[in-house]
C-alpha cells in the first residue's frame, strides 16, 4: 500500500514498511523496518532545514520529489531515485514474479531490502541496488589500505581496523552521493552487476541521498547533512613533530629546544603512548615526567603547542579501575574474563557510549592534562579488532578479529568535545585512528593508523586522503615515513623518507611519526619504560643531504600557512576537502576522473607526489583551463589539456599553479 503520511511516502506491505523523506535540499532519507516502530536515532544525519515534498500517490505507483531529486515507487514497493532531468541515479536490485509483464521479470526470487531474522536478534539486512553503469565511478567510503581510488568493482569491509575507517559515504559520477547511515558492522560492494550493502545485526535499512550537478554541490550538501568540522587553529597548519617515543620530559624538550636553535618552523610536538604510570591512570608518570607544567610553560614560550596520547583502556591495577569498575564505566564483554585488551597489562576500555563514563574520563584528563594547558589529544584507540560494540543489545564482545563498532570513535572524539566546549574552548582538535560519518564536527583529526614504511604503503595512503577528503572528513594526515620500521641511516628508507616528507608538506596535516630502527634499550624498570622507543626521528636524523630537503619543504609549508587556513576556513564554512582529487575541481575535463596520482591542495596547487624509487622524471596530466600552469618556483609554464614529461630530482616533488 503507497500513502502519504506528514509529508513522508509510506510504502507498506506485510511487516514492512518503507518512508521516504526529504532531508536537506535536493536529498531523501530513505528507511526500512520489519519492526513495529522505526528507531529514533539519527545516526550520522543532522536535523535538516525543513522542505516543502511533492508527493503524488497512486495505484500502480507514487512519486516523491525534492528540488534536484525524486523517487518513484513501484506498487510492489520498488524505488527508483532520478534526477530532476530524468537521469536514473539509483534503482533498487529485485528478481521476481510478481509482475509478469514487467521487464526485469526473473524466476529467480532476490529481494532489495532483504531482512534475515538472526535468531534471538535483529536482522542481518542486506540492500541491493542496480548497477546502471559499467563506467560509473565511485569513490569516498572512508579509508581503505589499497592503492585504487575508484572503487567501482571494490567488496569493502564495514568495519574499523587499524589503518581501515569505514565512512560509508559514497560519491558516483553518475550525479549522486549516498551515505550508508548504519553503524553496524557489514560490507559494500560496488559490482558491475548490482550495488549492495550489508548491515550484519540491525533493525533498520537507513541510507541518505543526495542529487548533484558537480562533485562540488554535493559534496557541500553531504556537509550540511553530517556537520563540519570545527575551525582550525593555527597551532595545526604549521610542521607536527612526532615519534615512538619520546621516554622522558628531558628528552622531549631537548628535541623542541634544537628546532629552536635551528630556526625550524614547528607548530607541535607529540608525547606518545606510555608516559602514564598504568593504562587508566590518565597523568604524567612523575618518574620521568618529574614537572609537566614547567614543561608545557617551556614549550608554549617557543611557540610550540604540546600533544597527549590518550588511551582508553583501563588496566586492573590502575586507580581509577576499581571505581570505573563499581560505577558501570567499562565495557562488559559476553563471557568470560572482563578484559578486551592485553598489552602490557590486562586492561579493559571505558565505555564511551555512556555519558557518565565520558564525563569521568574527561574529569581526569581535565585535572591531569588540560589543566597544564594542554588542549591537543591524540586519541588512540589501540587495537580495535579486539572488541566489537553489539548495537542492538548496547553492550561490547571480544573475540578474535571481530571489529569494534563504527561508533566507538566518535563517542571517543566526543568524550573531550563536550569537555572542552564546556571549557570555553573553540579550538579542538582530536587526532584519532578511525572515524564515521559525522566525527568531523566533533574535531577528528584522522590519521591512518600504522602503516608500514614501504613505497606500496606510501602509494595507498594517497587514496586513503583523497577518498576520505570525500567522505566529509577533511582533516586528515598520515606518518610521514610511514610508523613501522625503517632505518634513517639506510640510503633506501632515506629516499622513501625524503619523498613521503614532501607529499606530507601538501597533506591537510604535515605530521612527522614513526617507529624507527633500531629500538632504543629500555630506559627505566617502572610504569610504562618496557615500552621501547624506536631511534630518533627527527628531521635531522637523515644525513645532512635529506635535513637540507626537510628545511626547505618545512619553509615552503610555513610560507603557505594563510593559504592553508583559508583552507581549512572553508572546510569549516562549507565542507570543502583540503586536498581534492582532480575531477573535484575540473569535473567536466573526463581525464581528471582518470587521474589517480595526483591531486589539487586546494583550488590552486596541483602537486604530483613521486611514488616510487630512483624516479629523475615523471609523466603528469595537466587539466585543461584558461591561462597556463607554473611550475612551482615560477620558472616554467605549461599549456593545460596535456600529459607531459617534467624532472622530479630528490630535492623536488613537482607542483604547479595556475596562472
Amino acid at each position: 500500500m503507497l500513502s502519504e503520511d506528514h509529508g513522508r511516502l509510506v510504502y507498506s506491505y506485510d511487516s514492512e514498511r518503507v518512508w521516504i523523506e526529504c532531508w536537506g535540499p535536493n536529498a531523501f532519507r530513505v528507511r526500512a523496518t520489519k519492526d513495529h516502530v522505526f528507531p529514533s536515532e539519527d545516526w550520522a544525519l543532522q536535523q535538516p532545514s525543513q522542505q516543502a515534498p511533492q508527493i503524488k500517490v497512486a495505484r500502480s505507483s507514487s512519486t516523491i520529489t525534492n528540488g534536484k531529486i525524486n523517487a518513484t515507487v513501484s506498487k510492489f514497493g520498488t524505488i527508483t531515485v532520478r534526477n530532476s532531468k530524468g537521469d536514473t541515479l539509483l534503482e533498487e536490485y529485485a528478481r521476481n514474479r510478481r509482475d509478469l509483464t514487467a521487464e526485469k521479470c526473473s524466476s529467480l526470487d532476490v529481494e532489495a531490502r532483504e531482512f534475515k531474522p538472526i535468531k534471538g536478534g535483529p536482522y542481518h539486512l542486506t540492500a541491493r541496488f542496480e548497477s546502471l553503469d559499467p563506467n560509473e565511478k565511485i569513490f569516498g567510503m572512508g579509508q581503505y589500505q589499497m592503492p585504487s581510488m575508484d572503487l567501482k568493482g571494490m567488496d569493502l569491509e564495514l568495519a574499523h581496523r587499524n589503518s581501515q575507517a569505514s565512512v560509508p559515504f559514497a560519491l558516483s559520477s553518475l550525479g549522486y552521493g549516498l551515505l550508508w547511515n548504519n553503524p553496524a558492522v557489514g560490507r559494500a560492494v560496488f559490482g558491475k552487476n548490482v550495488m549492495s550493502f550489508e548491515a550484519f545485526a540491525t533493525k533498520t535499512l537507513d541510507y541518505w541521498i543526495v542529487a548533484g550537478d558537480n562533485p562540488a554541490e554535493i559534496e557541500e550538501a553531504y556537509a550540511n547533512a553530517t556537520g563540519k568540522v570545527p575551525m582550525m587553529p593555527d597551532y595545526g597548519l604549521g610542521f607536527w613533530q612526532c615519534k615512538l617515543r619520546y621516554q622522558t620530559q628531558e628528552e622531549l624538550l631537548s628535541v623542541a629546544r634544537e628546532y629552536k636553535r635551528r630556526e625550524l618552523p614547528i607548530d607541535l610536538i607529540v608525547i606518545d603512548f606510555f608516559h602514564w604510570p598504568l593504562q587508566g591512570d590518565w597523568k604524567f608518570d612523575p618518574t620521568y615526567w618529574p614537572d609537566p607544567g614547567a614543561m608545557v610553560r617551556e614549550l608554549q614560550s617557543m611557540n610550540i603547542e604540546l600533544m597527549v596520547s590518550i588511551w582508553p583502556t583501563v588496566d586492573q591495577r590502575s586507580e581509577n579501575y576499581a571505581e570505573m569498575r563499581e560505577r558501570g564505566y567499562l565495557v562488559r564483554t559476553e563471557r568470560g574474563l572482563q578484559t578486551t585488551f592485553d598489552f602490557q597489562g590486562e586492561t579493559v576500555f571505558f565505555d564511551p557510549t555512556n555519558p557518565d563514563a565520558r564525563s569521568y574520563v574527561w574529569g581526569k584528563s581535565k585535572k591531569n592534562y588540560h589543566s597544564l594547558g594542554i588542549k591537543v589529544f591524540w586519541l588512540d584507540v589501540a587495537e580495535p579488532e579486539y572488541s566489537v560494540y553489539d548495537f542492538d543489545n548496547y553492550r561490547y564482545h571480544r573475540g578474535p578479529n571481530i571489529e569494534i563498532g563504527n561508533i566507538y570513535p566518535v563517542e571517543y572524539s566526543k568524550t573531550f568535545f563536550e569537555g572542552l566546549q564546556k571549557e570555553g574552548e573553540s579550538e579542538i582538535v582530536n587526532l584519532v585512528r578511525c572515524a564515521w560519518a559525522g566525527s568531523q564536527k566533533y574535531g577528528a583529526l584522522v590519521w591512518s593508523g600504522d602503516i608500514a614504511s614501504s613505497w606500496s604503503s606510501f602509494r595507498n595512503q594517497l587514496s586513503a586522503g583523497l577518498n576520505m577528503g570525500i567522505s566529509g572528513i577533511p582533516w586528515w594526515t598520515t606518518d610521514i615515513g610511514g610508523f613501522h620500521g625503517g632505518n634513517p641511516q639506510d640510503p633506501k628508507f632515506r629516499e622513501l623518507f625524503t619523498r613521503w616528507f614532501q607529499w606530507g608538506t601538501f597533506c591537510p596535516i604535515m605530521r612527522l611519526h614513526g617507529d624507527r630502527e633500531p629500538r632504543q634499550p629500555q630506559h627505566g624498570t617502572t610504569g610504562g619504560a618496557s615500552c621501547r622507543s624506536g631511534a630518533a626521528n627527527e628531521v635531522w636524523s637523515y644525513g645532512d643531504e635529506i635535513y637540507e630537503i626537510c628545511k626547505k619543504y618545512m619553509r615552503i609549508r610555513e610560507e603557505m600557512r594563510e593559504y592553508t587556513k583559508g583552507l581549512m576556513r572553508e572546510a569549516h564554512e562549507r565542507g570543502t576537502p583540503v586536498i581534492r582529487p582532480l575531477f573535484y575541481e575540473f569535473p567536466k575535463d573526463k581525464k581528471c576522473w582518470d587521474v589517480s596520482e595526483e591531486y589539487m591542495y586546494g583550488s590552486k596547487y596541483l602537486c604530483c607526489p613521486v611514488l616510487s624509487a630512483g624516479k629523475t622524471e615523471m609523466e603528469v596530466y595537466l587539466p585543461a583551463i584558461d591561462g597556463d600552469w607554473v611550475s612551482f618556483d615560477g620558472s616554467k609554464r605549461y599549456d593545460g589539456g596535456q600529459t607531459t614529461t617534467v624532472p622530479c630530482p630528490i630535492d623536488e616533488m613537482p607542483v604547479f599553479m595556475k596562472g
